[in-house]
């Protein structure tokens, strides 16, 4: 038990620092209430049963329980990008090499390509060998995890009352679970935790691990592109402590000189981290490009629309916001510097782009954690062990019984994506280019590594090659019909696989493209299900597939 108690009740006391004060008073510091002790348990094999019978492993497994329900439940695979993630990974692993160009598409093959989540990739993909889509889902539950149990301990050295640290991970996790799923990001979120940590005891202790600091962000730069919110946080955090003082209830501690030499060296060693990568500068300078120059991408995809209040996350945030705001009215604890610039940063972020809710919500935590100090501390002597393990027993018994099976979950796939469409593709030897739908991109390029796809959701490759913006104007063709023959021949396009007009499934949104071919005579539905049309073009006798566009030769053929 002696990493445990080191982890969660430091050696040092708070009080005894000398080179770094706290940035927002600590329960010790502003009630002189110690907090939760968790070195009650003791050491030892007797010390780790006190701790997995306690009232705080059941507060512990019900939040992991949370993300087995947002998780595991539902027996989907909901992220298109995790087929061509697994393809990528596929090929690097089998021949050794990153794909440095388009190897998937016909519209933008051989466009120079930077796959910036490489690393990130091979999780998935090994677990899928092994364990089939079981594997999948299984460490979709388990990234989370890790996640918010390190946002745990976050909160708990900040707060030392366990209660409020888990009731704040509860919250997190409900703006936290707009990227769960086969996300690659997950993998980013489980480094800024930890960096998060570093810093907190570097802060807090005026000491800290910083070494570990460039080694994090040189696997985060391979891992995922996120990496650049990270060293945002890390610079906020650093300027802060250049300035000392009191405003009202704000306050900074400035860095002392040897304090901020280490800083200053690990910043620079953290920038020169990034770039030991196999792209080199490209892949340090994706963020930026994303940012500021995919604006089809940004425009477009659902995860980078702004936050809507009337939606379940909105108000989320709205109590969050209103609750931080009457925290510093009526409350008379002092809000760290550091701590408000980096807030202020995941709140304008999460309110432009739904997808740094999770930011929001790792940053936001460590300060609520310690602005509910009114929480009830645990008493051991309450404490009712054999019903606790009673409860976790019960606990880990359903979630084996709610386990999804492969059949389960290729049931589930089955719902969403063309399977069936795939093996008539096979059995006829369709021949001609296939307009896919965007979000089937991925699937086809997996299960069937011959057909060569119009578009996958690696959007930016299809938006410099100026795909995406034809592909949006189809989706516009209900409205703009006369768009449609001219983008369908530029492409030489002989198949269409669209989901119906009025399919059930809320994320199969086909637009009236369908509709249009069934009344074209010049279209014939060749395959029809539930989920997916399969569209052939009829072509007069004696006429070529291939045509000349603007000079430059267009295959018609897939590559099978």
């Amino acid at each position: 038990m002696q990493w445990l108690t080191s982890v969660f009740h430091p050696r040092i006391p708070v009080t005894a620092l000398t080179e770094a004060k706290p940035s927002l008073s600590s329960t010790v510091a502003s009630t002189g209430i110690a907090g939760d002790d968790l070195e009650i348990f003791g050491s030892g094999f007797r010390g780790w049963i006190r701790v997995g019978t306690s009232f705080l492993a059941v507060l512990t497994l019900t939040l992991v329980g949370m993300q087995f329900v947002f998780t595991m439940i539902q027996p989907d695979l909901n992220d298109p990008d995790i087929w061509w993630h697994m393809r990528n990974a596929q090929f690097l692993l089998q021949q050794h090499q990153l794909p440095r160009q388009d190897l998937y598409s016909f519209t933008a093959a051989g466009q120079p390509w930077v796959n910036t989540e490489w690393l990130s990739e091979i999780p998935y993909y090994l677990a899928y060998k092994a364990f089939g889509l079981s594997g999948l889902k299984a460490l979709t539950f388990l990234l989370p995890s890790i996640v918010i149990l390190l946002l745990l301990y976050l909160c708990f050295q900040e707060s030392r009352n366990f209660k409020a640290s888990i009731a704040v991970c509860a919250f997190s996790s409900f703006l936290a679970k707009v990227s769960y799923g086969p996300r690659t990001i997950l993998f980013g979120y489980v480094l800024l935790v930890l960096l998060l940590i570093i810093l907190q005891r570097f802060r807090r202790r005026g000491s800290g691990p910083l070494w570990l600091v460039p080694l994090l962000f040189c696997v985060w730069a391979n891992a995922h592109g996120s990496w650049a919110i990270g060293l945002i946080l890390f610079f906020l955090i650093g300027i802060a402590g250049l300035v000392g003082g009191s405003w009202g209830r704000i306050e900074s501690t400035r860095w002392t000189p040897s304090q901020m030499r280490q800083l200053a060296l690990t910043g620079a060693a953290s920038v020169a981290a990034l770039f030991v990568n196999p792209f080199g500068w490209r892949l340090v300078y994706y963020p930026f490009d994303l940012a500021f120059k995919q604006k089809l991408n940004i425009a477009h995809v659902a995860e980078w629309v702004p936050l809507d209040f009337q939606d379940v996350r909105g108000k989320f945030v709205f109590v969050l916001i209103v609750g931080l705001l009457l925290a510093a009215l009526l409350r008379k604890s002092k809000w760290n510097l550091g701590e408000i610039l980096i807030l202020l940063f995941a709140l304008h972020t999460a309110l432009i782009h739904i997808r740094f809710l999770v930011l929001l919500g790792i940053v936001a935590a460590p300060l609520a954690a310690k602005l509910l100090d009114f929480f009830p501390p645990y008493r051991p002597e309450l404490d009712t062990p054999r019903l606790n393990a009673a409860v976790i027993l019960v606990m880990i018994g359903l979630m084996a019984y709610f386990w999804p099976r492969n059949s389960h979950i290729q049931k589930s796939i089955a719902e969403t994506y063309p399977t069936e469409a795939i093996s008539y593709l096979k059995a006829h030897s369709a021949q001609g280019n296939l307009l896919n739908f965007y979000l089937w991109g991925g699937y086809l390029e997996w299960n069937d590594p011959s057909i060569k796809v119009f578009v996958d959701s690696r959007v930016d490759i299809f938006e410099y090659a100026g795909v995406l913006q034809d592909y949006l104007q189809l989706l516009g063709s209900d409205t703009l019909v006369r768009q449609l023959n001219p983008i369908l021949q530029k492409y030489d396009i002989h198949y269409v696989l669209f989901p119906p007009g009025n399919s059930s499934n809320p994320n199969l949104a086909g637009s009236g493209l369908i509709y249009l071919l069934e009344h074209d005579p010049n279209w014939t539905v060749a395959y029809q299900d539930k989920v997916c049309v399969l569209m052939e073009r009829k072509v007069p006798a004696g006429r070529s597939l291939s045509m000349q566009v603007s000079g430059a030769p267009l295959s018609a053929q897939a590559t099978h």
